[in-house]
């Protein structure tokens, strides 16, 4: 008997064809007490480890089932393959397994096991007010978006398993129906299309190739729009004027680079709207008009400039506009439909000053004809037109220490008045509107408030509740985020946010975390609720966040002071925040740790090694040890930017900026990191690669340094699993507890 199941112990694979999908089915076995048992994966939906109700081997013959899924298989073993026939949900299929040897991404030996993760996230003990879940675990409705006629309201409702499923509502009757059903894979996105279709994102396992699909309110005819294998789609243009069809961006002829497709939303027929002919100079961005008509394109040119053509109204073809440096700002925001000029558009620009500014722009005779708005320290880059009332400008505004918001138009003037009386102190923003923008969703936020959903009415003024999204976080009991600003040590203004547990406002001096943002180039810092420092705050931390330079918002020139600078100037902007929050009397100058995400985790692990004694401990998330084995494993569709990259960060094939990327890389001083240090990844991450992790890990633990090490083998880039998050954020607590007093 034992040797007949050791004929089946070990991973069997084999493939289904459904529907003229392929889809890949791993079977693990093992054994027990002589008995055989097994889990199935299925890589396409990230679905892992699922365990197998029943499964027995006899006579050549295997048979397994999982019961609540309604699975079965039957297959007899032959000249080393099992052929039989796979059930689920009515349908039967053939399916063929080969013996084979999985692998998982990384080394697997060296992450910390569940044990040890949980003696961990036992030192998270006290008498808190708010549990990890109060602040992470996601909301039970929530993404509230109104069809473009108003009679429903789509919204994502959470059910027991923590699936965040599709719902639509028709507003006048009530009546909801489930539209699409989260399963294995997250539904990374979703949208409005038309009144009766929607749009949805889901790739696989965090791997960001994602696909498209589409489907009716009802939840009927879902199809792929994108059925390709590693492929990235988006969606560049929904055109209102042609509602069965939209215009999509993907990179399935070459990986690197990605060109536009017009896609019928019923059937999935596309037709390919513009080919790349010059791969080696990628385009990076399309100009359509309302019409889907495209009217230009900016292409990379030699890795570090922009060139944009366009394609004059009665013209046809495509002629160079201008050549820029990458780095500068020339964005078509919308034509100007309102104006008898076809080349007249809303463009947001600083190719003659240092702050983008929003300005009404001839495109054909290449000249500026009003500016409509600027601001002296910030960029201004927001603008919202009217459709309904011929395009007329709304609002404009920008981003400071918070979001400016001036209106123009006088129906939005009166709206703007509206909300601000009735949401005095708070931010709001219009979420949504219909087509005929008489009814509006906004969201209402504070730095202590997650958010609430309200439904306006336009025309009578009223401001209908929909839902907290977080009911359970009371105002009263959170923190309160003060925007700050110093200067660093060689003379830079610099901004950023301090959020304060109660007892910092007391006068006490509390621990310190300092959150590092990711990017690095052209991210910044906001204001408004954030789940982490909150959670930071309940248990007695006080939280920096430093806009160092290199940071979106402040003006090209403070941008470009942070070229090759990462690991370096861009650290002492943070090391001077630390410092100035300590001069106020806010933080225990003892009791400071860092933690980041992305290159937040690369700063956390430079922090450690370039400043050693400042820190007493460390968490990188997904984080970057070596900058030249990042630079050697960035997925196809970054490597046009490869010379963009090597500009912002270092040039690996010049020697003096490849002795600054060695000197940089935490990966070669470890020796120098004395704090405990959290490691978190995710398996599938394209981006930054688990052997990133991996390396760092494995360094310190030969130098004899306990490093906690945290994989999730269904999460990619940051973890997007409700269980995973906050296994992770009591994991951290736990980590923090332990090392900071």
């Amino acid at each position: 008997m034992s040797n007949t199941i050791a004929q089946i112990k070990g991973d069997w694979k084999g493939t289904l064809d459904v529907q003229g999908t392929s889809v890949e089915i791993i079977f693990h076995f093992t054994t027990a007490e002589e008995a055989l048992q097994g889990t199935m994966d299925v890589p396409m939906q990230g679905a892992t480890g699922i365990p197998l109700t029943t499964v027995a081997f006899e006579n050549n013959t295997l048979s397994l089932a999982i019961e609540q899924a309604g699975i079965k298989y039957n297959g007899t073993l032959a000249d080393g393959e099992i052929t039989g026939t796979y059930s689920q949900g009515g349908m039967e299929l053939p399916l063929v397994l080969k013996k084979t040897v999985v692998t998982k991404p990384g080394d697997t030996t060296l992450v910390s096991t569940k044990e040890q993760l949980a003696t961990l996230i036992a030192f998270d003990k006290g008498d808190f007010a708010y549990k990890v879940e109060d602040y992470f675990a996601k909301p039970k409705t929530s993404g509230f978006q109104l069809s473009p006629n108003g009679k429903y309201i789509s919204y994502r409702e959470k059910d027991s398993n923590n699936k965040r499923h599709v719902m639509v509502k028709e507003v006048a009757t009530g009546n909801v129906v489930r539209a699409i059903e989260e399963k294995d894979e997250l539904i990374r996105g979703m949208g409005w299309i038309n009144d009766e279709r929607l749009v949805y994102v889901m790739d696989r396992g965090g791997n960001e190739n994602y696909h498209l699909y589409a489907i009716n309110i009802d939840g009927t005819n879902s199809i792929d729009l994108t059925p390709f294998e590693d492929i990235q789609a988006s969606i560049l243009t929904m055109l209102k004027e042609q509602k069965d069809f939209i215009i999509i961006q993907m990179n399935k002829d070459n990986k690197q680079v990605f060109e536009p497709y017009k896609v019928n939303i019923h059937t999935g027929d596309m037709e390919k709207l513009f080919t790349n002919e010059d791969p080696a100079n990628a385009i990076v961005g399309y100009e359509f008009d309302k019409n889907g008509v495209l009217r230009g394109y900016a292409k990379m040119l030699n890795g570090i400039n922009t060139q944009f053509f366009y394609k004059p109204a009665g013209a046809t073809t495509f002629e160079l506009f201008h050549t820029t440096k990458w780095d500068e700002t020339f964005s078509v925001v919308s034509f100007n439909y309102a104006s008898k000029n076809p080349d007249e558009a809303y463009v947001l620009t600083n190719l003659d000053s240092d702050k983008t500014r929003i300005v009404l722009y001839d495109l054909k005779n290449k000249k500026i004809l009003k500016e409509i708005y600027a601001n002296e320290e910030y960029d201004a880059n927001l603008i919202s037109l009217s459709r309904k009332r011929n395009w007329e400008v709304d609002f404009v505004g920008y981003e400071g220490e918070k979001v400016v918001i001036k209106p123009v138009s006088d129906t939005f003037k009166k709206i703007y008045k509206s909300l601000e009386s009735q949401f005095k102190g708070y931010e709001f923003s219009i979420a949504g509107k219909t087509d005929n923008e008489d009814q509006l969703l906004v969201v209402v936020q504070s730095d202590k408030l997650y958010g609430r959903y309200y439904h306006y009415d336009a025309k009578t003024g009223k401001a209908t509740l929909l839902v907290d999204l977080m009911p359970q976080l009371k105002e009263a009991d959170m923190a309160e985020m003060r925007p700050i600003t110093f200067k660093s040590r060689d003379g830079l203004t610099l901004h950023g946010y301090i959020t304060l547990p109660k007892a910092a406002l007391a006068g006490k001096k509390v621990p310190l975390i300092v959150n590092p943002h990711g990017g690095p180039q052209g991210i910044r810092d906001s204001w408004g609720f954030n789940p982490e420092t909150q959670l930071f705050a309940s248990r007695g931390y006080a939280t920096l966040q430093v806009n160092f330079r290199v940071s979106g918002g402040y003006g090209k020139d403070f941008l470009r002071a942070g070229f090759k600078q990462i690991g370096r100037k861009a650290m002492d902007d943070v090391e001077d925040g630390v410092q100035y929050v300590i001069d106020q009397g806010w933080a225990d100058k003892n009791n400071v740790a860092i933690y980041g995400a992305s290159h937040g985790g690369y700063a956390v692990l430079r922090g450690l090694t370039k400043t050693p004694d400042l820190y007493k401990a460390g968490v990188d998330y997904v984080g970057v040890s070596n900058i030249f084995t990042l630079m050697s494993s960035i997925p196809e569709y970054w490597k046009p930017y490869k010379d963009m990259l090597y500009e912002i960060w270092y040039d690996l094939d010049k020697e003096d900026e490849a002795a600054i990327a060695k000197e940089v890389s935490p990966l070669f001083h470890i020796e120098k990191i004395k704090a405990p240090l959290f490691v978190v990844q995710g398996a599938n991450d394209p981006r930054v690669k688990i052997a990133e992790a991996d390396q760092i890990v494995k360094a310190l633990r030969e130098k004899g340094v306990d490093v906690p090490y945290m994989v999730k083998y269904d999460e990619g880039h940051g973890f997007g699993k409700e269980e995973n998050q906050i296994e992770f954020y009591k994991a951290m607590m736990g980590f923090f507890s332990k090392h900071l007093q």
